[in-house]
């Protein structure tokens, strides 16, 4: 549409009347100063009427259109696996799964603080600093054993998102971490208190010159240095079983030849005891793929924690076969007095003992089945133990047999099973 008296059109105007009166005033001629201002009227009209024309007919610019629909919040929020909650005037407005399943499907429209019950929680819910806070331990929601994160973020338009992290898992590992360097120092620490203070006796003139004392008291520190010597062995030999795990052993092993290796080693070094050693091998028992001294070490482990456990004059016997699954089985067993089934899950964690004072006073560092177990993952293996009160305990080692030539190692190997069953303590 034409707008003829536009803001362009009445500035043309004033200006040829500025012209008109300023040619009156040179030449006072009525006939001409009007024929000037007629003209020049004229000549803006149709030059306001172009240009409108000329911007009429011109595309102009449609506004930019989203046509799609908005974001559902319910659906975003279904997408993230951890717990997180949306907060309004201090109500649950909205809850993904992970969150009515920790904290119950009752939470929505409640107030948040009777939904995370926490006092820690609470406090930063009702705070309204713009400015969040550093996140917030929570013990509690779950399980008892659960350890939450609780991070607190603040929208432009006054809600807020409450995100729930799980951290179980790290605050678990930073409590083994702990008690291991814990354990491992409380270990290292008895026996060299013992032999400090039995050496601060000897240099004692009386202690020193009775040949009777100084001899009992020179083997308890000999006793007590080799009780050392062992732990820092089985520290080392753990730490390097760790830093191997992901690389699996690629040489054929003789398992039954390695476990008669064994037992002659064993009957040779344990006197009379030497004497229960039972081995039992079916003929034509594979081959496995695996590292032959870390093999050795678990069956020296395994035969050695059942003679320390088993009853002095029963048998302990080694099976070795391969079972209906195709793996190769290698089981211990002991006759000795068993072991509760509430201490079975947690027997393979290192330094954990059903009788600590048994346990050192046979000699065990606490670490025998903990360097099982990872020797076993190594092998892409399994540990499954059991035991009966009163009649005994049997460890079994299941690994994957070595293939007939022409198979690969590695389709054998993705055919097994990495688990590993927790079991008995360790020696």
């Amino acid at each position: 549409m034409l707008h003829p008296f536009g803001l362009r059109t009445l500035t043309g105007m004033a200006v040829i009347a500025t012209v008109v009166l300023a040619t009156w005033l040179l030449h006072p001629d009525v006939e001409a100063a009007m024929i000037v201002l007629v003209g020049g009227i004229a000549a803006v009209l149709v030059a306001a009427g172009t240009g409108e024309a000329q911007a009429e007919a011109a595309p102009r610019p449609v506004p930019a259109r989203d046509d799609r629909p908005p974001v559902n919040i319910d659906e975003l929020l279904e997408a993230i696996i951890e717990p997180v909650l949306i907060v309004a005037d201090g109500r649950v407005a909205h809850a993904n799964h992970p969150a009515r399943a920790l904290l119950g499907g009752h939470i929505m429209g409640e107030d948040v603080r009777l939904a995370i019950r926490h006092p820690a929680a609470a406090e930063r819910l009702t705070n309204r600093n713009p400015v969040p806070g550093p996140p917030i331990n929570l013990v509690g929601l779950g399980t008892l054993d659960q350890r939450w994160e609780m991070r607190l973020t603040n929208m432009s338009d006054g809600r807020r998102v409450v995100h729930l992290i799980d951290q179980t898992g790290s605050y678990a590992a930073e409590r083994m971490r702990v008690d291991f360097v814990a354990n491992a120092s409380h270990e290292l620490r008895t026996p060299l208190a013992s032999i400090l203070g039995f050496v601060e006796t000897l240099s004692d003139d009386k202690a020193g010159g009775d040949a009777e004392v100084r001899g009992r008291f020179l083997k308890v520190m000999f006793d007590e240095a080799r009780r050392m010597q062992r732990l820092v062995e089985d520290l080392i030999s753990l730490s390097r079983i760790e830093a191997e795990k992901y690389r699996v052993p690629a040489s054929e092993v003789d398992l039954a030849a390695l476990v008669e290796e064994v037992h002659a080693e064993l009957a040779d070094t344990l006197d009379r005891r030497g004497e229960d050693l039972i081995a039992e091998i079916d003929g034509n028992v594979p081959h496995v793929f695996g590292d032959r001294a870390q093999l050795s070490q678990v069956i020296h482990n395994l035969i050695g924690n059942a003679m320390k456990y088993g009853r002095p004059g029963t048998p302990v016997v080694t099976h070795l076969r391969r079972d209906q699954t195709g793996m190769i089985r290698l089981a211990v067993a002991d006759e000795g007095d068993g072991v509760a089934p509430e201490h079975l899950p947690r027997l393979t964690e290192r330094f954990y003992r059903v009788d600590a004072g048994r346990s050192r006073a046979l000699g065990g560092t606490g670490l025998g089945l903990a360097i099982v177990k990872h020797i076993i993952e190594r092998h892409r293996g399994r540990l499954d133990i059991s035991s009966t009160l009163g009649k005994g305990t049997t460890a079994s080692v299941l690994l994957p047999a070595a293939p007939p030539t022409g198979v690969g190692r590695e389709a054998v190997l993705s055919k097994s099973h990495a688990t590993v069953t927790e079991g008995r303590g360790s020696g």
